[in-house]
Order: structure tokens, then C-alpha cells, then sequence
């Protein structure tokens, strides 16, 4: 069932929206709802549990995008871009700005946790045991 809302946007979000609406060929109703949906699925840093916090130090772009990212950077340096490859540059710097602004915060919330910033979560000790056994 859904929820018909009527808002009164800040000038700043609705130019935001239109824009981001206008480069990614979709509706200002469909922006709007893909950044509420984003934020309601997503909780604070300072919300996260250590484990979670120590985790988030450590995110990183998977080896594949940054691979394409920096091929990207290389063209749009060269001015070879072109604009399906100037959507795709841009969509990868928004992942790597969040990660960026995630793990930052994640690094400030576990410095005032007083947290050991240098130790692995208990989950990723884990992965690592269990890998390390099935690749013999």
C-alpha cells in the first residue's frame, strides 16, 4: 500500500533532484523516492554496532569498479569521454564519495568508542579462517 505525501521541497533539494532527475533520464518523483528509500535502509554510524563500525574502516570500492574508475579518470583526463562513459564516471565517484564519507565517519565514531581501529571484526576473522581452510 502506498502513501500519497504532498512536501514543500528546500529550493537547494528540489534543484538537486531536478538535476540529478534530468542526467539519469528519470522522473523527479523517482529521485526523490530512490533518496528516501536510500536513507531509510541506511542508519547512522554512531547507530552501528563496533563490530559493524570496525568493518566500515575498512570498505573499499570492489577491485573491478576501482579498476573501471581509474580507466574512466585516465579518459576523462584525456577529454576522450563520451556521455554514456561521463554517466558511468559519475555514478562510480558518488559510490566512492560515500564510501569515502562512510568510512570517515566510521573512523570517528570508533576513535570516540576508544576502539581498536587496527583490529579485524570477529566475522571477518571468520571469512578469513574459512577461506584459508577451503583453499587448503
Amino acid at each position: 500500500m502506498a502513501l500519497t505525501i504532498t512536501l514543500d521541497l528546500p529550493d537547494k533539494i528540489e534543484a538537486n533532484a531536478q538535476h540529478t532527475a534530468d542526467q539519469t533520464q528519470r522522473s523527479l518523483a523517482e529521485v526523490l523516492l530512490t533518496w528516501l528509500d536510500r536513507a531509510a535502509e541506511e542508519l547512522p554510524v554512531s547507530e552501528l554496532s563496533d563490530e559493524q563500525i570496525l568493518s566500515l574502516t575498512k570498505l573499499q570500492m570492489d577491485e573491478a569498479s576501482q579498476s573501471e574508475l581509474s580507466e574512466l579518470l585516465a579518459q576523462n583526463r584525456e577529454g576522450s569521454l563520451g556521455v554514456s562513459s561521463r554517466q558511468r564516471l559519475d555514478q562510480l565517484m558518488g559510490v566512492y564519495r560515500y564510501n569515502l564519507v562512510r568510512r570517515a565517519e566510521a573512523f570517528k565514531v570508533a576513535t570516540e568508542r576508544g576502539l581498536n581501529i587496527n583490529e579485524q571484526p570477529q566475522y571477518y576473522k571468520n571469512i578469513v579462517t574459512a577461506t584459508s581452510s577451503f583453499c587448503g
